[in-house]
């Protein structure tokens, strides 16, 4: 199977698109991901202060607590770090788009090498494999 490092500009197996993009265009697709980039952190950086503070108020608030209280404040901080890895797995995602911007290959899918419709790359700019690429990867 093709990788998308391996097909040459304007070789694609499914159509005649050009590989190459504007300058402007590039520029454009950038900004966007920087923009998303930058609010992605500082939502991330915002979380983990929520969790230190909260975890501050938990250790003080805790005496008297049962093994009930404990389970709960528990499950809350473990819920609270699972947001805060999703917003990094975001965060990542997203500087891989801008990873593969500079070197050519953004919106093109990292598995068959096909362009990544226009469509798919507005609903999730840092989409990394087409859709059918996609609903197999999530079928296994």
């Amino acid at each position: 199977m093709a990788k998308a490092t391996d097909i040459r500009p304007g070789t694609t197996s499914g159509g005649s698109a050009e590989r190459d993009r504007s300058t402007a265009e590039t520029e454009e697709i950038r900004k966007a991901l920087v923009a998303r980039l930058g609010e992605l952190q500082a939502e991330y950086d915002q979380a983990l202060s929520e969790i230190t503070e909260l975890q501050r108020e938990r250790v003080i608030d805790s005496a008297g607590d049962d093994q009930v209280d404990t389970g709960a404040k528990t499950l809350e901080r473990e819920q609270e770090i699972t947001l805060a890895n999703n917003l990094l797995e975001r965060i990542n995602q997203v500087e891989h788009a801008i990873d593969r911007l500079g070197s050519g290959n953004y919106g093109w899918c990292e598995r068959c090498g096909n362009q990544i419709p226009v469509e798919r790359l507005a609903a999730f700019p840092s989409a990394t494999l087409c859709v059918k690429c996609k609903q197999l990867e999530e079928r296994r």
